[in-house]
């Protein structure tokens, strides 16, 4: 069974996901302490089973989490309905397609001049970090937008964010822990003093519905880190990926109609959300394997995103793959409600970076985060 602290297994999984597929559809993993789903099938039935749901439990001791406990307790992610149902009916509207359509233009603007940005690093010092200048700076200004906080604190949201989602990984020692507790208390506070000196956006929005002050609170918080790390990740991963195996750059750039099918491909090839748990609400049985009532399962995403049952060749990059039935933004009705504005994002991100900056190439390799949860990158140093 693999080791998710394990250099070489965090460095490429897919081998070791491709080896307990072919053994069988579940496993338990005695170090992760749950069972998981390996097969796509078995993947898709743990998301869509209504006798599997997301039930909160509080990071102990209680004093010492209080603030990480607030964000989750009260998060939409964290719950089920009914209580889920109300908090999604709050926020489904500002994610609909036709909302997000509408944003294309002041997204596509963004990417342009953080790629130009980008550019002009590249000429001046011979290479720069497109994490740094475009994958974590563009859905961070796209969401601050909307949710009407200042886009100069973008920094620091990404930082409060990266230390809150250390949390969701196997095996984080103490100081992580504490650190998650600082972020996520600080988190609070900027914005709750948001909320009080009168905001827009989406913050506006959700003061004024039926949400309680904790459960506006926690539902922004979500929304900005859940719309940051997904994308960055996935723009991260996807650039990398199209640099390495670079006739399928070279495809996209000559044929710029494939960009919808790129953009689902690079979230399927290296999945930026590797493993999404469930807790049994009664006795469930995923692909032959009893999972018994308040016992976790875990659906290995970036595993169900290798399935040959279900992808040709999976192991390829392939930015023409249709169809392409990737479970990266989940199942269900925990389906991923920010999943029309990632798209807009890597999209603008490609089309920016391929049109402006056609000869791009890896200056270095790319050094991927030591985490397995919440895959992607620290750096990713790129020239022309």
């Amino acid at each position: 069974m693999f080791d998710p602290r394990d250099p070489a297994f965090l460095a490429d999984p897919y081998p070791a996901f491709a080896a307990l597929r072919a053994e069988a559809d579940v496993h338990h993993h005695g170090g992760l302490n749950l069972a998981i789903a390996v097969s796509h099938a078995a993947s898709a039935a743990v998301l869509r089973h209504r006798g599997l749901g997301r039930i909160w439990t509080d990071a102990q001791p209680l004093e010492r989490f209080a603030s990480f406990n607030l964000l989750h307790r009260n998060s939409l992610l964290e719950n089920e309905p009914p209580a889920h149902t109300r908090l999604r009916r709050v926020i489904a509207g500002e994610f609909g397609r036709g909302h997000v359509q509408r944003l294309r233009p002041m997204v596509t603007d963004l990417a342009e001049s953080m790629v130009d940005t980008l550019a002009g690093k590249i000429a001046a010092d011979g290479s720069a970090d497109l994490l740094e200048h475009l994958a974590q700076p563009l859905p961070v200004a796209v969401i601050a937008e909307l949710l009407g906080v200042p886009i100069e604190a973008g920094p620091q949201l990404v930082a409060w964010s990266n230390a809150i989602v250390k949390m969701y990984e196997y095996g984080l020692p103490e100081f992580g822990r504490d650190e998650a507790e600082q972020a996520a208390a600080e988190f609070v506070d900027y914005l709750r003093d948001v909320v009080r000196n009168g905001p827009g956006g989406i913050v506006r929005d959700l003061t004024a519905g039926e949400l309680s002050a904790d459960e506006v609170v926690a539902t922004a918080v979500l929304l900005l880190m859940a719309g940051h790390e997904a994308t960055v990740n996935v723009i991260g991963n996807g650039v990398t990926a199209l640099l390495t195996y670079r006739d399928q750059w070279e495809r996209l750039k000559s044929a710029p109609a494939l960009l919808d099918s790129a953009v689902e491909e690079l979230i399927r090839f290296d999945a930026p959300l590797q493993l999404f748990e469930r807790t049994a609400t009664e006795d469930v049985e995923i692909a032959g394997f009893r999972v018994s009532k308040d016992e976790k399962i875990g659906a290995l995403l970036g595993a169900a995103a290798r399935d040959p049952k279900v992808f040709d060749e999976p192991d390829r990059l392939d930015i023409g793959r249709s169809p392409n039935a990737h479970l990266g933004f989940g199942m269900g009705i925990h389906y991923c409600v920010g999943a029309p504005l990632a798209r807009v994002e890597i999209a603008a991100a490609l089309t920016a970076l391929t049109t402006r900056l056609p000869g791009l190439r890896l200056a270095a390799m790319p050094q991927r985060r030591p985490e397995f949860v919440i895959r992607g990158l620290r750096t990713l140093p790129v020239t022309v």
